[in-house]
């Protein structure tokens, strides 16, 4: 709004994409401060006894029993009156994340609910994992084809991008990939959203790879491995509102927590990340990048999974891990939750500098 406003008034300025960066940046940075402590008061008294705290946790989670949760929400409506107020609301590549941010945002907090008014400690207390699949498939569908009418003429419908020399088209083959990109991005942030302060530190340097990413599509020779997309301009203003508030969540996030994401923030950042990437044709390049929450996605499958097998194979299930996900593992080794999250987010940014050298050499 602001960016359209005062381009109308000669202010060439706002048509800089970092000026409309920084500005929802500072935006919604400054939302999460203004407003989370009385949201944590608020959801305090909404909710009573708070997020109810899994039997399959380690025991030194009991202590955060009655903790407030649905943090997300507050980061859902700081990104949006940031990135609507900066970014440029002709470009339809912007309405596209949000809408990603919106439908994640509206699941999770489905489950949010369920979870606090049942005050269940099952971890299946929430939504069924096939009703959250089948939903969060029929999100992939809309996006993945408001995604691909985005491309420009140049670049073939329904296709993958490997830098910008190899594009291979994938035909109905592209819902199916965008499902993995965009659903894999959901959950793998929803299950890596498991100890104090932990999905936002992992997450921000995901998201400076995807602002480089940008750029990167949005100037001619920048980067050679990159495709020119120009409709991309309209996700600087949005990129920069979610830094700001992931951010200013992280304020209030840090051990100990004063209120948790939630699955309405957690499933939110994930779906969000993962349409920004399609957008910006680097589904791989944001894959290398948050190979810290990949890895504690794939403990938690590989556990299940092997566990199933073993018992109906034995009789008896096995476990690869002495607790899924990776954090939890840990944690059962006697690491402390601080050494744990901040050696993750040691590898997460290392993971973030590996992408960002294939992304300017591969």
């Amino acid at each position: 709004m602001l960016t359209d406003y005062f381009l109308n008034q000669g202010f060439s300025f706002f048509a800089s994409g970092w000026t409309q960066f920084a500005g929802g940046f500072f935006i919604s940075f400054m939302i999460m401060l203004l407003f989370g402590r009385a949201f944590i008061r608020a959801m305090r008294n909404v909710q009573k006894k708070g997020q109810p705290i899994s039997e399959n946790v380690p025991e030194s989670h009991r202590q955060k029993a009655g903790t407030p949760t649905m943090g997300g929400i507050l980061v859902i409506v700081a990104i949006l009156v940031g990135a609507l107020l900066f970014m440029p609301l002709s470009t339809p590549t912007g309405w596209i994340a949000l809408s990603a941010l919106v439908m994640f945002g509206c699941l999770g907090f489905v489950d949010d609910y369920k979870k606090v008014a049942s005050q269940s400690k099952k971890a299946s207390n929430g939504l069924s994992p096939l009703t959250r699949l089948l939903v969060e498939g029929v999100f992939v569908l809309i996006l993945a084809y408001l995604i691909n009418k985005t491309m420009p003429p140049y670049i073939p419908e329904y296709s993958l991008a490997i830098g910008a020399g190899i594009i291979l088209p994938l035909g109905l083959l592209y819902y199916v990939f965008a499902y993995f990109v965009i659903c894999g991005g959901a959950n793998a942030t929803n299950i890596t959203d498991g100890l104090d302060g932990m999905l936002a530190k992992l997450y921000m340097p995901v998201l400076v790879v995807l602002v480089v990413a940008l750029y990167g599509a949005t100037r001619i020779g920048f980067m050679d491995t990159v495709m020119f997309l120009p409709m991309a301009n309209g996700l600087y203003g949005v990129l920069g509102a979610a830094f700001g508030a992931v951010l200013g969540f992280l304020w209030y996030n840090a051990k100990p927590a004063s209120i948790f994401m939630g699955d309405v923030g957690s499933l939110a950042l994930g779906g969000f990340m993962g349409t920004v990437a399609m957008l910006l044709k680097s589904e791989l390049i944001m894959g290398v990048a948050a190979g810290m929450m990949v890895l504690i996605l794939l403990s938690s499958f590989i556990q299940t999974m092997y566990f199933k097998t073993t018992r109906k194979i034995t009789g008896t299930g096995r476990r690869v891990f002495l607790r899924a996900p990776l954090h939890h593992h840990f944690e059962e080794l006697g690491w402390t939750e601080t050494k744990i999250v901040e050696r993750f987010f040691i590898l997460s940014i290392l993971f973030s500098g590996l992408a960002l050298v294939l992304l300017k050499f591969a």
